[in-house]
């Protein structure tokens, strides 16, 4: 699922995910987001403590059709609430709360002429430039290079939840 939210300093989209079925249906009008660890940088939450607009696109691989969701959220830190949703032994540090307002499909036109799907069109990742050379271009060598790229498999394994 792609989120997006807007507040003083713009607009953010950020992936989020889980297996299968981590958004839950709360009932007709409402889905729990849990928020889990990311870049530390919590610009969607600051966002949504501003702004409480939220958009949601959720993408399956291999169907065309996307769902749309939009409406407002708010940002629940009730330990009951994040009990809900443990994830190898932690639990999220908050989960959004989404009140639905709109949903609706959209056609697969995009993805079909993307073929986003295919494997045989997926671009090999070291193809594209690496995050450590992208993050020690982008900082003239403060952060990022091979010693970040090589300790991102056990930094990922380590803080993925």
């Amino acid at each position: 699922m792609v989120m997006a939210t807007s507040g003083p300093d713009g607009l953010d989209v950020s992936p989020r995910g889980d297996p299968a079925g981590f958004i839950v249906v709360q009932d007709d009008r409402t889905l729990l987001i849990p928020d889990r660890r990311g870049n530390n940088r919590a610009d969607s939450l600051n966002n949504l403590v501003a702004d409480p607009r939220i958009a949601l696109l959720f993408l399956i691989p291999g169907v065309g059709e996307t769902l749309r969701v939009n409406g407002r959220a708010e940002i629940c830190v009730d330990p009951a609430m994040l009990e809900r949703f443990p994830a190898q032994g932690k639990l999220p540090r908050s989960v959004i709360v989404v009140h639905v307002e709109r949903v609706y499909f959209q056609c697969p036109k995009a993805l079909v002429r993307s073929d986003l799907w295919n494997p045989a069109k997926h671009v090999e990742r070291r193809s594209l430039p690496s995050s450590g050379t992208i993050l020690a271009d982008i900082t003239s060598g403060r952060v990022g290079g091979a010693e970040y790229d090589a300790a991102y498999p056990a930094r990922l394994k380590a803080t993925i939840y």
